[in-house]
């Protein structure tokens, strides 16, 4: 249990600016963070066609350093560390020691023996104390950074244009999945491209005391391309539209990441072991072997939402689960993500439904994702 569990939520440096702004505010892994600051539908716009702004300072922020953080690294987790280039980052994940998934994270390689580990705000507590833990015996030191870093992300089409007009950093120069120090509207930041809401965007990391000016600045850059500030509500309906899995819907300790369909990330091939090898090499084959429930998405016929937990039907037998469900306003109709069984995950698949209260409402089943951003 960390100190902040009981207490009351935490509140990051933005929160007075929120509060400001008549945010809706929610308990959101132990922080009260902005949940939407007028319609949520609007905010999700904002972000597909102009700019939106978000405040992600509950995410966690682990700094792992020292000659053998890469060997620590690719113990500690299912990712091949050591060959992510100085600037860039990974995708990857880390597992128990029976394969399940204890969170998915985002690793960037900030200096030779320096790496950010980003983990989800839930899990950011139990990444820490297993990074901890399995770091026993390697020459490198991990920290908890947490209260180091403020986090805000401008998403959206017009986004490198408004960071552009604060920064003289090489932002097109800047891949995605890569991060580079640099100086925004005269604030020091480490500048991501990652996102996660299926559109082109940035992630600044800086100091929590310089937050509110940050903020303030990307507003005022922001206002004349429609830039709005975004919460928690149309984060989920972004993510979901590009078909990206949320720890705790899609992701769990009960599913291996050959489970989940995210086998790719687990790198076997790299040199020493690594925590939940055995399983996951077993996991592998039996997915093999007999291929696990696919993640799929579903599209509504009706007008009726699906939620998680919601049983996916066809011909009278479940055969899956709904994970995450809600009205797209992209698509106009409900959507969801769900794990079917192998033999109704072809798109197309005739006869499949979803539960809704006792009645079996018809649903299409389509590939992942439901949105792509034009390039």
């Amino acid at each position: 249990m960390s100190s902040t569990d009981s207490a009351a939520p935490r509140r990051t440096a933005l929160d007075a600016l929120h509060r400001s702004l008549g945010a809706t505010m929610t308990d959101f892994a132990g922080w009260d963070m902005p949940l939407r600051y007028g319609s949520e539908r609007d905010e999700h716009v904002a972000v597909r066609t102009r700019a939106g702004l978000f405040d992600l300072s509950h995410m966690g922020e682990i700094t792992v350093t020292g000659p053998q953080a890469a060997e620590l690294l690719n113990h500690a987790l299912v990712g091949d560390i050591a060959s992510v280039g100085v600037g860039r980052a990974r995708y990857t994940m880390i597992c128990r020691e029976d394969g399940g998934i204890l969170d998915d994270l985002i690793v960037y390689r900030l200096a030779g023996t320096e790496y950010l580990v980003v983990a989800n705000a839930s899990n950011a507590q139990v990444v820490l104390d297993a990074l901890v833990e399995r770091s026993a015996g390697f020459d490198a030191e991990v920290r908890d950074d947490r209260d180091a870093y403020a986090l805000i992300a401008v998403q959206g089409p017009e986004s490198p244009g408004i960071l552009k007009s604060l920064t003289d950093a090489d932002l097109d120069g800047l891949k995605y999945y890569a991060g580079l120090p640099g100086t925004v509207a005269g604030v020091p930041a480490l500048i991501a491209r990652t996102g996660y809401t299926g559109e082109d965007g940035f992630e600044l990391f800086v100091k929590p005391e310089h937050a509110v000016e940050l903020w303030q600045a990307l507003t005022e850059a922001g206002s004349p391309v429609g830039l709005v500030p975004c919460g928690l509500s149309c984060r989920d309906t972004l993510r979901l539209e590009a078909g990206m899995p949320l720890y705790g819907h899609e992701l769990s300790t009960e599913l291996t990441p050959f489970d989940a369909g995210l086998g790719r990330v687990v790198k076997f091939q790299k040199e020493g072991d690594f925590v939940g090898r055995a399983a996951l090499a077993e996991a592998a084959g039996r997915a093999e072997q007999n291929p696990p429930r696919v993640l799929v998405g579903l599209v509504a016929e009706g007008r009726r939402v699906p939620r998680a937990g919601y049983a996916v039907v066809a011909g009278g037998e479940v055969i899956g689960e709904v994970t995450s469900g809600a009205p797209s306003p992209t698509l106009g109709k409900p959507i969801a993500m769900a794990y079917v069984d192998a033999a109704h995950s072809a798109p197309g698949t005739a006869g499949v439904g979803v539960d809704i209260r006792g009645s079996h409402e018809p649903y299409e089943v389509v590939s992942l994702p439901f949105y792509k951003r034009q390039k």
